[in-house]
This record gives structure tokens, sequence and C-alpha cells, in this order.
């Protein structure tokens, strides 16, 4: 079995290169930083280091040609 690693907003958003706003605006509204969060029962939010790979290689971009051409 694999040991999940789960990261704080303050971690999330530096890897992401975003400001922790953005990310808690992303879970109030749904909209924007579309990644999975875990509420725990202090209230505290983590995020699945696993989550993240997946929304950056989802939103990974080749070159300026495809971001022009909305290939993404």
């Amino acid at each position: 079995m694999t040991k999940q690693i789960y990261r704080t907003p303050e971690e999330t958003a530096k890897i992401l290169r975003v400001s922790v706003k953005s990310l808690a605006n992303s879970r109030s509204t749904g909209k924007g930083i579309d990644i999975p969060f875990v509420r725990l029962n202090t209230g505290a939010i983590r995020y699945r280091q696993s989550d993240i790979n997946a929304y950056m290689k989802a939103h990974f971009i080749n070159n300026s040609k495809e971001f022009n051409n909305g290939n993404i």
C-alpha cells in the first residue's frame, strides 16, 4: 500500500505558485483551481499530493501555440 502525502493549503499554494486566498476562493465557489481536498474534524484543510500532481499534469502546456489555440 502506497502512503499518501497530504499538503496544507500553504504548501499547495507554494507548489502551484498561487495564493492561499486563491485556493480558499476555489474551495468555496467550486470554480478555478479544481483540486479535491479533505476537511479534517479540526477544520484544517489538506490536499493529496497525488491530486496536486494530477491537476498539474492536466494543465501542462507544451508550447504557446497550444495555449493560444485553446487546445487545453
